[in-house]
């Protein structure tokens, strides 16, 4: 059985920056389970019709199709129950409290700051898609959204809870990482991956945490290109 996940990419196949999708990258590493990415762009939708869905992640698991980032780390707990992501019951909410904190307080945070910088990293012929949405959705254009003094100030209040967990353990969930480290840190993968921005200090908690994400499951965030890795090529 192979099983795949349908992964955003950018100017190169191989520049795979969806948040989303880097939270199920680290949850199926972390149950072990072999995937097949597969990579989408925002202008091929109809790629995704049969999952009645237009976004990603989808996740191909046999019969299975498991479409948003927090419902396949779910699934994931429910089909296959060793090395737990979520738990159940209580730590199942402290996961969906991290879910919601991560995609409403850094989210924003570090668009504001890197926002021209992932413009130039999605496929050109996604860039009208993701201008033309991104700017009804912020009422502005995106040169007047961006603001990188705002945007970090912004980060820098929102990393105070992680701050505080982060002084007591060495990963959100305890001695080692799962869901909630999972689904705070793909939003640092997709900053890493389309921006050379300095969103976070070297003497701050939160860097060293960054530092042992990188390195979790082989080296799978450290490994991942980026678009220093070949900004290069496509001038």
């Amino acid at each position: 059985m192979t099983r795949v996940l349908y992964d955003l990419c950018g100017i190169d196949e191989g520049l795979r920056f969806s948040p989303f999708c880097w939270r199920v990258r680290y949850a199926l590493a972390h149950k072990g389970l072999e995937v097949q990415t597969r990579p989408w762009r925002f202008s091929e939708k109809q790629a995704l019709a049969f999952a009645e869905h237009d976004k990603v992640p989808v996740l191909v698991d046999g019969d299975a199709v498991v479409t948003d980032s927090y419902e396949i780390l779910r699934y994931l707990d429910r089909t296959y129950p060793e090395a737990p992501l979520l738990g159940g019951g209580l730590a199942e909410a402290r996961g969906c409290f991290f879910k919601h904190y991560a995609e409403r307080s850094l989210a924003p945070a570090m668009m504001r700051t890197i926002i021209m910088d992932l413009l130039n990293a999605i496929h050109p012929d996604d860039r009208a898609y993701f201008r033309e949405t991104r700017e009804k959705r912020f009422g502005r254009t995106l040169e007047e959204f961006h603001s990188p003094a705002k945007g970090l100030a912004q980060l820098d209040a929102a990393l105070e809870p992680l701050r505080g967990r982060l002084k007591e353990a060495d990963f959100l969930d305890g001695e080692a990482p799962a869901g909630a480290d999972y689904l705070v840190f793909g939003s640092f993968m997709w900053a890493r991956c389309v921006s050379s921005a300095d969103l976070v200090s070297n003497a701050d908690p939160v860097h060293g945490w960054l530092e042992r994400m990188l390195d979790q499951h082989g080296g799978l965030g450290r490994k991942a290109l980026r678009i220093t890795d070949i900004e290069g090529a496509y001038r």
